[in-house]
C-alpha cells in the first residue's frame, strides 16, 4: 500500500496510524515534516529509506489563461516504511535513483495485472470505456517554450508516439495552434493505417475542444 501522506488531512492520519503501526506492508510518500525542510518521522514506527529534491510543475490556472508555461518549484520528497520492514539495498538504491531522476517526461506504463485493470476501470477514461475501446486511442499535447512551438502524440494501444516542431515564432504562437497541430499529427498517423478503425483523441486544453466543435 502506497500512501501520499501530504495529501491527507490530520483526521485521516490519526485514523491510519494504528493500522500502520500494526503492519509493515506500506510505503509513505511525503514532503519533509520538520521545520526548515528537515526530516521528521511522521510517527515513531516509520523509518526513512530515501530522500531527494525534485522540481515541479505548471503555473496554477495555466489552462484558464491559455499559457502553457512551466513554473519551477523546489519539492523535497521522502519515502518511509515500517521500522519492522526490510528492503534489499538494491531496492533502496532504485528508489533513490527514481527520486533523483530529472527527466520531466515519464514513459506511460500500461500493465495487464488484475489490480492495474481494476485501477484503470475506475479512472475517468475507464468509466468512459476508453480503456477497452476497439479502435485507436491517441493522447495529444502541444508545447510552447520561448516561442518554439511543438506538437506530439502518443498512441496508447501500440505504445509509441511522434512529435514535430511547428512554424516559426514570428508567426505567432497561440496555444490553440500547437494543440491543433498535435491533433493533425495524430490523425495523419491514424490515416496511414488505412484500416478505417474509429479514433479517439485525448486532449486537455479547452481551446482545442472549442475549435473541434465548430
Amino acid at each position: 500500500m502506497v500512501i501520499d501522506w501530504s495529501g491527507i488531512d490530520d483526521k485521516e492520519k490519526l485514523d491510519l496510524i494504528p493500522n500502520l503501526c500494526a503492519t509493515d506492508n506500506w510505503i509513505l510518500l511525503t514532503q519533509p515534516l520538520g521545520a526548515s525542510n528537515k526530516t521528521q518521522a511522521p510517527f515513531r514506527e516509520a523509518q526513512l529509506v530515501a530522500r531527494a529534491d525534485r522540481k515541479s510543475s505548471r503555473h496554477k490556472g495555466w489552462w484558464q489563461k491559455g499559457k502553457d508555461e512551466i513554473a519551477t518549484h523546489s519539492m523535497t520528497t521522502e519515502v518511509w516504511i515500517s521500522t519492522r520492514g526490510k528492503i534489499p539495498e538494491t531496492t533502496r538504491t532504485a528508489i533513490q535513483e527514481a527520486l533523483e531522476a530529472d527527466n520531466p517526461k515519464d514513459t506511460p506504463s500500461f500493465g495487464t495485472e488484475d489490480l492495474e485493470d481494476i485501477h484503470r476501470a475506475g479512472t475517468e477514461a475507464g468509466l468512459l470505456g476508453i480503456c477497452n475501446f476497439p479502435g485507436e486511442v491517441y493522447a495529444i499535447d502541444g508545447s510552447n517554450d520561448k516561442g518554439v512551438m511543438g506538437a506530439g502524440f502518443y498512441r496508447i494501444d501500440e505504445n509509441r508516439g511522434g512529435c514535430c516542431q511547428l512554424g516559426r515564432g514570428e508567426e505567432g504562437n497561440p496555444s490553440n495552434r500547437v494543440e491543433l497541430g498535435a491533433a493533425c499529427l495524430a490523425l495523419e498517423d491514424a490515416k496511414r493505417k488505412q484500416d478505417r478503425k474509429p479514433v479517439i483523441l485525448l486532449s486537455d486544453p479547452a481551446c482545442f475542444l472549442f475549435s473541434s466543435q465548430k
